[in-house]
Order: C-alpha cells, then structure tokens, then sequence
C-alpha cells in the first residue's frame, strides 16, 4: 500500500480538534436510492476467450482444476491485459486500487469504452483516494452504454482538490484512511488476472524516474466462480458509489464522450520486451491466446479476500482477514518460507510467527525494498528497527537496491536510468505453494485496507518464480544486498551479491543518507507504526 499524502502534515491534521478544522464531519451523504446490484456473467464457450478456457482447463484436468501462467515480464502483463479487453464479447469486471492518469491509464480507460461501444458489459470498480481531478474521464466513460464506474470509500465534495481531500481525510480519518488495495481484471468470466500490480506507468516499465518489480498470473478454471463472487461481493457493496452519485457531469453525454476521446487518443503504450520470458523473447500475448494458452500450469487453487466492511467495530481481530489466512498459510511450512513484500513491518506479532517458524527449523527469507529503493521510505525506516531481532533469530534479509540492480548486466538493460523498487507481493511455501495477491506484510494490510489473495499449489509456478528473480539454492535474489549480522551480534553489514558466487561485504549501509533518516525519524514521532 503506498500512501503519498506527507506523514507530518497528514497526522498533524487528523490529531487537530475537528470544530477547528471543519466545524463537523466531513461523512457521505445519505443516497436517495442505492444503485441496483448486479452479478457476474459466467463463462460460456460460446465467447473466444470462453472456448480457449474451456479447452485448456479439459487438457490440465490430470494436473489440476485450475491453469496457471505467470505474467512477471511487465510488457506482457500490459498486453495480455489490453488483448483480452480487446478480445472480450460479453463482459469485463476490473477491480483496482490505482488507476493513473497516466499513458496506461487512460489507454487502459480507452479500452474499455471500446469494448462496451462493441457491447460488451464493462464494470470498473477503483478505489477513490488516486482519483482526484480524474472525474471527468470517468463520466466520459460512463456516458458509453454498457460502462458503468464505481467507487469505493469515496471523498465528497470538492474532489478535484487535493487540499480539500486532505480536510476530508482530517474530519473523517477513520472511514477514509480505509482502502481497497484490491486487485482482481475478470473478462467473460473465463480468465482473470492477479497479483500486485496497479494500471499505472511505472507498473509496466513505463516511468521515466523509477518503475516496479511485481508479478501478476493469469487464471482459468474452477477458481474463477470465486474470484467473480469477491468481484460481486465489493460492487454491491454500501462501501462503494456510482461515480454519478458524487460527481455531476457539466455536460451533456455527447460531449462527455467527445471529450473522452480527445483525452485518451494516441495512449497506445508500445510493446516493450526486454526480458526473456521462459528462456525465449517474450512473447505478444495474441499469439499465446492462439496456441490455446499451452503454457498453462495446472494447479489448485483458493481464493481469500476481505469483506468490504473490514472496518466494522463487530469484527474482532484477523479472523476472517486475509492476513489472518495468510498466517495460516505459512504455517504450513515445514522447511522454508520466503517471503517478498514491498514494505515489510512485522510488528511483534509477525515477529512471534517468525520465531515459532525458526523454533521448528523453517528456514526463513525476506525481500524487501532498501531505504533508498523504496517509494515508502517511512515503512521503510520503520523495517530497519526489526532487522537486528530478525536475524538474530535466524531469518535472512535481502534489500532490493537500484545501486545493485544497476551493477548487472540483465536488470540494468531493463530498468535503464529509472530506479528500481520491489513492489511484488508473494510468499513461496516450502517451494511447493505460492502466495499471490494484493496484501503487503505491513500494518495496514492487517487492519485497515481490503486485500485478496490467491493460494496456488503449485511446484512448478515456485520454481518459475525463483528463476524470474533470479534465485538460486540459497534464494540469492539479483538486484539485491543481503544484510548480516557482524561478529559481535548487534551491528549490520552488507553483501553485495554480484553473480557467479562472488560477493563484496561492506561494513555500512551503501545507500545510508544522514539528512533523509533525521528528516524520517523527525516525522515517525508523529506517525505511529499502525498506519504504515
């Protein structure tokens, strides 16, 4: 979850009386009447995506009920996302936390409207808190026939102003300060995709200044009734508004969508492919739709999501919570648990779940962004003070760093000037089951955003995801330092892992910057770990 308004400004003005500031609540106003629900369209081999689902979940039968295919090139992860919108002939669900103003965005938003121009039922569901200014594009899609927007936990009011979304989230913190940090892209019913990745530039190594690593999977079969019900359970939700109801457009239709097409002409992002995928040049995802998918992995899967209402007072603790079957997941381990996560902030009950792992000979591994990689530094700051406990009771750390990615051949030609930041957000169990989702090993995700995940078994996709970061036996990751005890048990070092089994250890932080931590640690007395 990242979370860009300023820490200081915005708990200075949660913690300042509210008759100061805005004289009430800043609340929702009541709906005259709720938008009628509506469902998912199941898959039928009467579609062109139907019909190829239908024949690869027949030929993977002996090998499980669901067909799994990685997506960690970003190039074909856009592509295989923009392909299917294309492809789609009865209806699109997409559920996302960020949807930018940006060349993917808007292209993203130029697609759908395509396809419900094609006739085709498109719902999109986002998250309220990027959105500012962005109203008119979505009314721009809405005025289509066929496209519908929603949003979750929106802002009111004046919403193009960032400032006044910052005096909303001061007079009414709690219900805003909870977000969908879901994922989840559903076309026909018959093919979905998963994982971490948000519709923005730099998801999809289209940033000049600094872009992602994550991991996204495709997914036919027995799993997708399921992840079409998280779908239903959050668009029918009292948590979300028809973008309608909050924002009244100052036009009529047909120059809403006169001005939508203007917006999103020339969006078109290229097609960009580094990377190998597989050991061969990645390929157009077209072209995998017309070999029938045959890089299909069978498996089993379970999907888990939060309720919409994870804030209720009548909930009670991480049961029912997606971190809660996470927990439970992991402890399944009977040999190694690695663990990657953007932001990584166990607290001390993450730490007591580690340390029983150890206490039964679990080998663990973390991945995790540096300071000077991440897009969070506060999180980041506030992951340092586990390190030392970490891995004096056995647990190895790795710290994603542009500096080192920049020092290999293969991540540097990917990533170029722009600095590299983990954004992924996987957990591999004893090698033989994946953890994909939305959920960061953090203190929001416990708590206060929504997450989904999808529990993959699967030796096979383990093993495809190790080679992707480049892992070997010892779960060395490319790109990365791995921090270390020095002899006398409480200081750190670093080892650089330079490929071929050499290394170069260094005695201090090689990314330390004395200015940023004095300004971070300034700002963590007025920010308590919860909300990081």
């Amino acid at each position: 979850m990242t979370f860009p308004l300023p820490w200081l400004v915005r708990r200075a003005l949660a913690s300042v009386p509210l008759a100061l500031l805005l004289g009430g609540c800043a609340g929702l106003p009541p709906l005259a009447e709720p938008p009628p629900p509506t469902d998912a369209i199941a898959a039928s081999a009467e579609t062109p995506l139907g019909a190829i689902a239908a024949r690869a979940v027949e030929r993977l039968r002996d090998h499980g009920s669901t067909g799994v295919l990685s997506l960690p090139n970003p190039s074909l992860a856009l592509d295989a996302r923009l392909s299917l919108i294309r492809q789609a002939r009865a209806s699109i669900d997409l559920q996302v936390y960020h949807l930018a103003d940006d060349t993917v965005g808007r292209q993203v938003l130029r697609e759908l409207r395509d396809a419900a121009q094609r006739g085709v039922r498109v719902r999109l569901l986002v998250d309220d808190f990027y959105t500012a200014g962005m109203d008119p594009l979505l009314l721009g899609l809405v005025a289509q026939d066929g496209a519908q927007v929603r949003l979750f936990n929106p802002f009111s009011g004046t919403r193009g102003s960032s400032a006044g979304r910052w005096m909303q989230m001061a007079g009414d913190f709690r219900r805003l300060n909870h977000r969908m940090h879901n994922k989840l892209f559903i076309v026909d019913g018959a093919m979905a995709i998963v994982g971490g990745r948000n519709l923005a530039d730099g998801y999809f190594q289209r940033d000049a200044g600094a872009n992602f690593i994550d991991f996204d999977a495709l997914v036919v079969g027995a799993v997708l009734p399921d992840l079409a019900a998280v779908f239903d359970r959050y668009w029918n939700s009292t948590q979300v508004r028809d973008i309608r109801s909050l924002a009244e457009p100052d036009e009529p239709a047909p120059a809403l969508r006169a001005r939508f097409e203007s917006a999103t002409l020339n969006t078109d992002p290229p097609f960009v492919a580094p990377t190998l995928w597989r050991g061969r040049p990645t390929p157009r995802f077209d072209s995998l739709l017309a070999d029938g998918l045959t890089d299909l992995i069978g498996a089993e899967a379970t999907v888990f999501a939060d309720a919409p209402t994870k804030l209720d007072p009548r909930s009670s603790g991480l049961a029912g919570t997606t971190y809660g079957f996470a927990l439970q997941s992991f402890r399944e381990s009977r040999e190694e648990l690695m663990l990657f996560s953007p932001y990584f902030v166990p607290g001390e009950r993450g730490l007591a779940g580690l340390r029983e792992a150890r206490k039964f000979g679990v080998a663990v591994r973390v991945i995790t962004n540096s300071l000077g990689a991440t897009d969070e530094p506060q999180a980041s700051l506030a992951y340092e003070r586990y390190r030392v406990p970490l891995l004096q009771m056995g647990v190895e750390l790795y710290e994603i760093s542009s500096m080192q990615v920049r020092r290999d051949d293969a991540t540097r030609r990917v990533f170029g000037a722009s600095r590299a930041q983990l954004h992924a957000k996987l957990a591999l169990i004893d090698r033989r089951m994946v953890l994909l989702g939305s959920m960061n090993l953090d203190q929001r995700s416990p708590t206060t955003n929504t997450e989904m995940v999808l529990l993959i078994r699967s030796p096979e996709l383990a093993r495809e995801i190790l080679t992707w970061f480049n892992s070997n036996e010892r779960a060395d990751v490319r790109g990365s330092y791995q921090v270390r005890l020095k002899p006398d048990g409480r200081s750190l070092q670093w080892v650089a892992l330079l490929g071929d089994g050499r290394s170069e250890t260094l005695d201090e932080d090689p990314e330390f910057d004395l200015w940023e931590r004095v300004r971070l640690w300034l700002i963590s007395l007025f920010v308590p770990e919860s909300l990081l």
